[in-house]
């Protein structure tokens, strides 16, 4: 038997990267799976994958996360079905936009990224969290960042929206204190995902000199720790995890091997 057999996890952002790491990663212990996603194709494709392969049962839900009104009846069309009661929240979605100083940044790169980050990080979490106390407990895990414990040179907005993250999750755990929920923050370094990708508005050569000389996290990385997380004793609550490439030490510190250099 799964490690989580008979839970239900929600995952917002499934369909790439980190996201649709998580969610192999706790179908594979069993979970079931509510998917969350933009781009509803690709969670189709990654939740077909996950039932193929002997995972848990999904349930997939076409989903931004912005939109308050479409949150609450994402959740609300859970009811009567066997994902209605969800004993884990991965909050996931979320982007970087821009890499501009403050003086000369994009305002629409800033609410789509405070939007995104923060905003649709509660909108989600208000509207799964009070199901979570009505029945007895739960776990919450936010995908933070080290840009949530560092700010570097033209991170500016990205690095106050992790901040916020890591703000809630600390203050989401005092909340909820006696309530039986668990709150975790796993805050990852350098990832190789489509996340450059996005950043750069599609700049491919871009997005891969991020990584060059140097080994990343892969979402796989971010997905294991989640995993472990929940998978915890339930007197257990892993508050936060910081996750780093060996190659790196801090966010602006990154070590990359020269040009041809053996890995």
């Amino acid at each position: 038997m799964g490690r989580l057999d008979g839970r239900t996890a929600l995952v917002t952002g499934a369909s790439s990267g980190i996201g649709a790491a998580t969610a192999r990663a706790l179908g594979a212990e069993g979970a079931r799976l509510v998917l969350c996603a933009r781009r509803v194709e690709r969670v189709e494709a990654l939740a077909a994958a996950i039932e193929d392969s002997g995972g848990g049962s999904c349930r997939v839900l076409a989903l931004d996360v912005r939109q308050r009104d479409a949150v609450r009846a994402a959740v609300e069309s859970l009811a009567g079905s066997p994902f209605e009661a969800l004993d884990i929240l991965v909050n996931n979605a979320g982007l970087a936009a821009g890499l501009d100083p403050l003086q000369s940044g994009s305002f629409g790169d800033w609410d789509r990224m405070l939007d995104t980050n923060v905003k649709g990080l509660l909108n989600v979490t208000r509207f799964v969290l009070p199901g979570m106390i009505e029945r007895g407990g739960g776990h919450v895990v936010n995908i933070g960042s080290i840009a949530g414990r560092e700010v570097y040179p033209n991170g500016n907005v990205y690095c106050a929206s992790k901040h916020a993250v890591r703000a809630l999750n600390r203050a989401l755990r005092i909340d909820t204190l006696g309530r039986n929920v668990r709150v975790t923050s796993v805050d990852p370094g350098l990832v190789e995902t489509e996340f450059s990708l996005v950043r750069f508005e599609g700049d491919g050569e871009r997005a891969r000199s991020v990584y060059d000389g140097l080994e990343p996290l892969r979402a796989e990385d971010v997905a294991d720790a989640v995993l472990w997380a929940v998978t915890r004793p339930p007197h257990v609550d892993v508050e936060e995890i910081l996750l780093m490439p060996t190659a790196q030490a801090s966010a602006v510190h990154v070590h990359r091997r020269p040009s041809g250099a053996d890995a």
